[in-house]
């Protein structure tokens, strides 16, 4: 596993009203959630990053504004014609 640091400016710190351990998961979920949305990232990934179990991350995603599952209108014709 690598290790990223990151330099916060004090102000940040207080507009997140929270110690710096946990800015830190919150910015690692915020990332995660992200590169998730983008496409950047699979769920699984991005559960791996937030460090959290899939399932949990998966029912975060409303919380951060983020579709949960990403289908375009031909790939759910074809889903419901397969079905």
């Amino acid at each position: 596993m690598s290790q990223i640091s990151l330099t916060l400016p004090d102000e940040a710190l207080v507009a997140l009203k929270l110690p710096a351990e946990a800015a830190g998961a919150e910015l690692r979920l915020a990332a995660a959630m992200k590169l998730y949305e983008l496409g950047r990232l699979s769920s699984g990934a991005a559960a791996s990053l937030a460090g959290m179990p899939r399932t949990v991350f998966l029912g975060r995603l409303a919380d951060y504004g983020v579709v949960t599952f990403l289908s375009t209108a031909e790939e759910l014709a074809t889903d419901a014609s397969n079905a």
